[in-house]
């Protein structure tokens, strides 16, 4: 038993680190586009870890098996992307210039600011 409460603790020591260092991220990023990283790390890090160590405690401690933190991990690594990405298109298309968007990495613009949007004739 004691090895196991050993790792819960570290499990939970964990996550409080990650969390404190994703919000020194939110804090010490300047550009919203580089704040993106900080808070979607530390979730999924952080809690991931919590649901770990909650998992050990309910299986070996407790002699339960729980399948919840399971899932819950599950639907975060599946939610966590796709809500950065969200994010990240809604600050494209909040009137930003594109002199202030950082650079893509290759030789193509944003997507988004790539688009044509839907005139007249897309409409029907």
């Amino acid at each position: 038993m004691m090895i196991v409460e050993i790792l819960i603790a570290a499990l939970l020591g964990i996550a409080g680190v990650v969390g404190l260092i994703g919000s020194y991220g939110m804090i010490k990023l300047a550009d919203p586009m580089q704040r993106l990283h900080a808070p979607s790390k530390a979730t999924t890090l952080g809690v991931a870890a919590v649901l770990l160590a909650s998992v050990l405690d309910a299986g070996l401690i407790r002699g339960q098996a729980s399948w919840h933190e399971v899932l819950i991990v599950l639907f975060l690594f599946a939610t966590a992307p796709v809500t950065a990405l969200f994010i990240a298109k809604v600050h494209l298309h909040h009137s930003v210039p594109r002199a202030d968007l950082p650079p893509t990495g290759t030789a193509r613009d944003w997507a988004t600011i790539d688009a044509t949007p839907p005139g007249p004739q897309d409409s029907a």
